[in-house]
């Protein structure tokens, strides 16, 4: 059966958020400032062009610090790392840059000062993510990972205070089912003032359930090792969408889509790829943006590769692909789908 597709409803917001923005523009700046090749500690983000196209620019992706001949930069991921990882890093690297995301880095701060005050850390995660890994690596000994109910039913009876806390990209339901079963198991817990679930990953998963009803087919745009993505497809299976698809690119999607198709994407996911999604529906009626909210977040470069930039005094001129200048920085005005695109003309 050939592409008849009504027309397509297109979420907003979808596809990078801030952490991802900044992790991606500061790795283009180590490319850009030194000599190759550059090293990063497990995917800068999960999404596969974009790993790629670092990787075609001579970024090697490691496992393990020690695979990082001494002398070479480090670049650390956005999902976070575990302090001795944070440590081995500084040491083996000539330059070193964490470029884990701000929300991340809160969730750790709390970690460290529930474990210092004596608590019991109920931590809501996927234990082999490399987000959970990271913080829990905080402070492993006061650490009780949980990813659903009967986990948390199987938890002892503490005598120390409880503390809840989560990885950021996890599902709002999947997150709720386990913070009521908590409060029932620990009714006295402590639980932080704002949620740990990351904003963009909360925005995403709403403009979702707007649109959902009124589709045929849900299409996804992300890796399957991104947590937030998979999230949005559990979503929309969860509100009934009989046909939903998860996919890196447009090549994986079946040739017989028909009706109305809603599009959105995981947090890790270039624009390049939806609109490339959105060229291969070609909707007959045409495309329809639906927008939950408006997302103006934004993180700086990390602390010392600013001062890099600063002490440099140069602005690699990403959309354009060219050499340093010497005007000021202007990072917030350059988003990272323009970096990558200046990077594929490397």
């Amino acid at each position: 059966m050939d592409m008849n597709v009504d027309k397509v409803i297109l979420a907003a917001p979808r596809g990078f958020c801030a952490g991802v923005e900044m992790a991606i523009k500061a790795l283009a700046w180590l490319v850009r400032t030194f000599d190759g090749p550059v090293y990063c500690y497990h995917e800068i983000v999960h999404n596969k062009l974009v790993v790629q196209r670092f990787e075609k620019l001579g970024v090697v992706f490691v496992d393990d610090i020690s695979e990082v001949p001494p002398g070479h930069p480090i670049m650390l991921s956005a999902h976070g790392s575990a302090p001795e990882v944070v440590d081995a890093a500084s040491r083996q690297a000539s330059y070193m840059v964490d470029a884990v995301c701000p929300l991340v880095t809160k969730v750790h701060h709390e970690v460290k000062v529930r474990a210092h005050k004596g608590y019991r850390i109920v931590y809501v995660g996927h234990e082999d993510h490399e987000e959970a890994v990271g913080t829990m690596a905080v402070a492993p000994e006061s650490i009780h990972p949980v990813e659903s109910v009967a986990d948390v039913e199987a938890l002892p009876d503490f005598e120390e205070p409880v503390a809840l806390l989560a990885q950021t990209t996890l599902s709002h339901r999947d997150w709720d089912e386990v913070l009521q079963a908590a409060k029932g198991r620990y009714p006295h817990m402590w639980t932080p003032g704002r949620s740990d679930l990351c904003f963009a990953t909360t925005n995403r998963q709403a403009a979702l359930t707007a649109i959902a009803a009124d589709c045929d087919t849900v299409v996804i745009v992300g890796s399957a090792n991104s947590s937030n993505t998979t999230a949005l497809e559990k979503l929309a299976r969860e509100l009934g969408c009989e046909s939903v698809y998860r996919v890196n690119k447009a090549s994986e999607l079946p040739h017989n889509l028909c009706g109305t198709v809603g599009l959105t994407a995981g947090a890790s996911a270039p624009e390049e790829l939806i609109s490339e999604v959105l060229d291969y529906l070609n909707p007959i009626q045409g495309v329809t943006e639906v927008s939950f909210t408006a997302e103006d977040e934004y993180f700086p470069p990390p602390r010392n590769l600013r001062d890099l930039i600063v002490a440099s005094g140069a602005m690699a001129s990403f959309s354009l692909g060219g050499p340093p200048t010497t005007k000021p920085m202007v990072d917030r005005q350059v988003a990272a789908s323009a970096v990558l695109d200046g990077l594929a003309g490397c």
